[in-house]
């Protein structure tokens, strides 16, 4: 019986050990992290929503119904685009594209066409994630200048706040603008039937 109790101690101090020496699978993600997985999904809505929209249909707006002066299609895109840019600006200490008015709210005016628009948009959420890179958990509080005019200064944290919310604004806005023209959301679109074996 003591053989037995002897053995079944080491048994125990052998498993305490291993236990303390394992590696804890469930460390808590970085903010930088967790920062980029957000930024990621709506990426991965937004983008193919854009490209599913046909060329030709880039300047459509709404018009059954009270729509006077809203954005057409592309323009939208353009002023959630450059809202990125500015947004990620602020965040990475680098100067805010020289712009008119006009542009600092539906973007450049040289870019146009479907493809330009597409590809400003993914620069701009390239320019987010590398803004995500950059944060921490010490600078998410940290003071920026107010990139909006206000005198009040600016934190990481709410940016990234407010930015999540203002593509997902538009991104509602645009499906109602595609299913106008008869194309569903590629986000929205039923998964394919499993293969069959």
């Amino acid at each position: 019986m003591k053989r037995f109790s002897f053995i079944a101690a080491l048994l125990m101090c052998a498993a305490g050990a291993f236990a303390q020496s394992a590696p804890n699978p469930s460390a808590p993600p970085t903010a930088s992290q967790l920062i980029n997985r957000q930024m990621s999904g709506i990426e991965r809505e937004f983008v193919p929503l854009v490209e599913a929209m046909p060329a030709d249909k880039f300047d459509f707006a709404p018009t059954n119904g009270e729509f006077k002066d809203v954005r057409s299609f592309g323009k939208m895109v353009k002023h959630v685009a450059i809202t990125n840019v500015l947004v990620a600006s602020a965040m990475l200490g680098q100067d805010a594209p020289k712009l008119t008015d006009e542009e600092k709210e539906n973007g450049p005016e040289n870019v146009k066409t479907k493809e330009q628009i597409v590809q400003y948009l993914k620069d701009s959420f390239a320019m987010l994630h590398k803004a995500a890179d950059g944060a921490t958990d010490a600078n998410l509080m940290s003071p920026l200048t107010n990139i909006f005019g206000g005198k009040a200064p600016l934190y990481r944290l709410s940016l990234f706040i407010f930015i999540a919310g203002h593509n997902r604004d538009h991104y509602g806005q645009l499906v109602e603008y595609l299913r106008d023209n008869g194309k569903i959301p590629p986000a929205s679109q039923p998964a394919p039937p499993p293969a069959k074996k």
